[in-house]
């Protein structure tokens, strides 16, 4: 574990314009995280508009094509060492379109962060707002997680809800859920990486934890 003080270098991984990875680094620069620092991006589309946003602000970027490996595993390794070369120790999902496996899952156990637009559990996987809609749920919102091994089914860190309009479309509420996507993702990154926590089951637990407290 790292020191109160020590800066926590975090890797982002991507596959499009990554509008959270920008409001990510937006927050950076504007002083908002103590410990944690963004000192990559990897994408696996070599067209992604946030590897742009990263070069232009002095990030190391980098585009790892799927189809140019065997397969997964050493897709995943091939990302693996870009992370290990920057020190990365904790991994945050910024609109990454794929599954993490387990070479991923293996190297950072419970330091992969996630957000999914709607409340989980319901609503996992794609199209959550369509989904969210189409059931003629009353709420919706985002869910910011620890990745595991299943589909959106991690440990819980943050969410925020969001009201769903009788006349929203799929397209109007995305908008309004990644409005909030935007300053939950900062908070909760900014609380795993400056306030004590544990991990219990599905439940993440922040405060000092207490010896007779632990599971």
């Amino acid at each position: 574990m790292e020191s109160a003080d020590e800066i926590i270098p975090v890797g982002v991984m991507l596959s499009g314009r990554g509008s959270n990875f920008e409001a990510l680094l937006r927050k950076q620069c504007d002083g908002y995280f103590q410990r944690a620092r963004i000192v990559c991006v990897v994408s696996d589309n070599p067209d992604a508009r946030g590897l742009v946003t990263a070069k232009a602000n002095g990030i190391p970027a980098y585009a790892i094509a799927p189809h140019a490996h065997p397969g997964k595993a050493a897709y995943e390794n091939a990302v693996l060492q870009i992370l290990l070369q920057h020190g990365v120790s904790l991994v945050v999902l910024a609109g990454y379109m794929r599954i993490v496996g387990r070479v991923l899952l293996d190297h950072f156990p419970g330091r992969i962060l996630n957000i999914h637009p709607s409340l989980l559990p319901s609503f996992p996987g794609l199209h959550a707002q369509r989904q969210a809609i189409e059931h003629g749920v009353r709420f919706s919102g985002c869910t910011v997680h620890f990745v595991d091994a299943g589909m959106d089914t991690g440990p819980i860190i943050g969410q925020r809800v969001v009201p769903v309009l009788p006349d929203d479309t799929e397209d109007t509420l995305s908008e309004r859920i990644l409005a909030q996507e935007h300053e939950l993702y900062a908070e909760c990154l900014k609380r795993v990486t400056e306030e004590p926590y544990e991990i219990r089951g599905r439940t993440v637990c922040f405060g000092p934890q207490r010896r007779g407290d632990r599971a």
